[in-house]
């Protein structure tokens, strides 16, 4: 690191020598599609498992209700944060469009948010991947293992598999998420036609008194129900985080995120519809495996074989999204710590020009999660026994709405405090857009807060703001370094393409000789 320092905005920067960023470089390895397979493999396994638990709180109405509310919020995010990943083409993501725009404290607390939600979600798809691979071992070879054996196999395979390469993750994505949407699109064919869908079942929860069947729990559990229709969607956001492994990400970034988004929205509904009209409302909104219970339940008892294959076959659209929500918490991590939020060794890259350090790192926390989770069930069977899985879940949706209404407010923001930088694409809904994703964001986390179910979730996150958020204030906020997402939001939004302009050299040379303000604002 060489000894040249900057002190803006209550904090000190170091610049960072052409060897620092020799040991922490990534490669472009994705296209459009590329890109859509990241984003799509990272969301699917929310068909395969999550979302039914919003059923027990509103019924197969209110989760309707749920699902088209956020269709409208995930439309206003994705173009919003479209238009600030075309400004801004680097790894950092939300944690780079909150600190361009309300600086180093909101960036933090916003990159916290999405380390949070990816290392969460990454446990919980690893915690359900567990009971389908157990399930797959039991039904077609005869034995079992403990699901902490799994979960060590599922983390060491995909760290393994991210580790290897950029180029191998995109192509892996891309796969598993061609074959888990025809899993799906078979699922919902045998739905159809076997004869066992019937909408009736959509209906079959007793209704409270003086409610209907519609909403069976009336109106208010509709916002309980939110973070679970959540996880048809999340982790799509994830796509600014591979800006500097895409070939394109200017214009690619914006095009993969709508693309897929109308994806996900087709196999939502179709999960929605057909897993529920199969199994029914009642025993959809407890499974642990809903898929897995539409399939036996079309085939019948007795076809061990045949669950045991569908099971594998599921177990696919988890492993898709176990790949990529741990690129998406690799990417995050290591942007945070190449720019000194995090410990700066978390960014390390290696031969692979990958971050393996960051993988490393956010699987033995995740790991940790679920054992503490696991130890906790087998004390309080009735209690968090009952809802482990929910647990975790909650705290991934909670990162992620905390995310989400710090991105839109950064949005907002941005229009107004940057009005010269360039935004190669821009939202067609504009700051309307943003505004009604971030009171969509807003009610999920007041939903959170109402709901005492939640309240293992928040004690949890509140508990690791207190932590990072000390550490920051005493230690992180005077050790940062100008990555090119500080260089960013220190020069106005006029450095904004590492690509273009390479790491440090000119750049901070120019903001180093004026105090962190851009010598030529008007460029």
């Amino acid at each position: 690191m060489a000894k040249d320092t900057l002190k803006v905005s209550g904090v000190t920067y170091t610049t960072a020598g052409a060897d620092y960023y020799e040991k922490r470089r990534l490669k472009r390895s994705a296209g459009v599609w590329g890109l859509w397979g990241l984003a799509v493999a990272a969301v699917i396994s929310g068909d395969f498992s999550g979302w039914n638990f919003g059923i027990d709180f509103a019924g197969f109405g209110g989760m309707l209700i749920a699902f088209a509310i956020l269709v409208i919020m995930y439309y206003g995010l994705i173009f919003s944060i479209g238009e600030m990943a075309s400004a801004m083409p680097h790894t950092g993501g939300a944690y780079s469009f909150s600190r361009a725009a309300m600086g180093p404290w909101g960036g933090l607390v916003t990159g916290l948010a999405e380390t949070i939600e990816y290392v969460a979600t990454t446990a919980v798809i690893v915690y359900f991947s567990a009971g389908y691979a157990d399930g797959v071992t039991s039904n077609l070879m005869g034995f079992s293992l403990p699901l902490w054996v799994w979960w060590v196999i599922l983390y060491v395979v995909f760290i393994g598999i991210n580790a290897a390469g950029a180029a191998l993750s995109f192509r892996f994505a891309i796969v598993v998420s061609i074959i888990s949407i025809a899993i799906l699109l078979g699922f919902s064919v045998m739905a159809l036609f076997s004869g066992h869908f019937s909408w009736d079942a959509l209906w079959d929860i007793q209704a409270d008194p003086g409610q209907t069947a519609f909403l069976p729990h009336g109106v208010l559990p509709i916002l309980f129900a939110l973070p679970f229709a959540m996880w048809f969607f999340l982790g799509i956001e994830e796509l600014p985080l591979a800006a500097e492994e895409a070939h394109d990400p200017v214009r690619d970034i914006p095009r993969a995120g709508l693309i897929a988004r109308a994806t996900l929205i087709v196999t939502g509904l179709l999960v929605l519809f057909l897993n529920t009209g199969v199994i029914g409302s009642e025993a959809t909104s407890a499974a642990g495996e809903p898929l897995l219970d539409g399939f036996r339940a079309i085939v019948g008892e007795g076809a061990d074989a045949l669950v045991g294959v569908f099971a594998l076959l599921a177990l696919i659209g988890l492993l898709a999204s176990l790949q990529g929500i741990m690129f998406a918490y690799g990417r995050n991590m290591y942007s945070l710590s190449r720019a000194g939020y995090y410990p700066r060794f978390l960014s390390l890259t290696g031969k692979a020009q990958t971050p393996w350090v960051a993988l490393i790192a956010g699987a033995v926390i995740g790991f940790i999660a679920l054992v503490v989770i696991d130890v906790l069930a087998a004390i309080d069977e009735e209690g968090a026994g009952a809802v482990a899985g929910a647990i975790v879940l909650n705290i991934a949706v909670w990162g992620a709405v905390l995310a989400y209404l710090m991105q839109m407010v950064a949005f907002v923001i941005l229009r107004r405090k940057f009005p010269n930088a360039s935004r190669p694409y821009r939202s067609p809904w504009g700051v309307p857009g943003a505004v009604v994703a971030a009171v969509i964001a807003a009610l999920i986390f007041v939903g959170f807060l109402l709901n005492a179910t939640f309240q293992p979730a928040i004690i949890a996150i509140v508990v690791v703001y207190a932590v990072i958020l000390v550490g920051f204030a005493v230690w992180g906020r005077h050790n940062l370094v100008l990555s090119p997402e500080e260089e960013y939001a220190l020069s106005g939004g006029l450095h904004g393409d590492p690509q273009k302009e390479g790491y440090g050299g000119a750049v901070e040379e120019g903001l180093l000789a004026t105090d962190g303000v851009d010598p030529d604002p008007v460029r």
